[in-house]
């Protein structure tokens, strides 16, 4: 089935939609020293990026599972790496698919 141009707009907009809320999220939750939009759906959030650690992982937990009832494991710790992973994890789980460990992609 080939998706209308309405559908595919709709699930972009969503999409849009849940990356910000995830940074308001980010920011608000952990008190960051940025903003909404100096935050990059694809900026990595350790290291370089936002230069979180891992008290900030727990936080990051908590947040996405009090937003949206959806839990992180130790074996979905790729899901940390970008704004855009932690909306597919979500999405994922909202659409019933199983979401297990997933390594990194080597060179990506």
């Amino acid at each position: 089935m080939t998706a209308t141009y309405e559908e595919i707009r709709a699930k972009a907009e969503a999409r849009s939609e849940m990356n910000r809320k995830l940074r308001t999220i980010l920011v608000e939750g952990l008190e960051l020293p940025v903003t909404v939009e100096q935050i990059d759906s694809d900026q990595p959030l350790f290291g370089r990026g936002l230069e979180l650690d891992s008290l900030d992982t727990l936080e990051i937990v908590s947040l996405i599972d009090d937003e949206w009832a959806v839990p992180v494991t130790d074996d979905q710790k790729y899901v940390f790496g970008s704004i855009n992973k932690l909306a597919d994890m979500i999405e994922a789980v909202q659409a019933g698919d199983s979401v297990s460990a997933q390594p990194e992609p080597v060179g990506v």
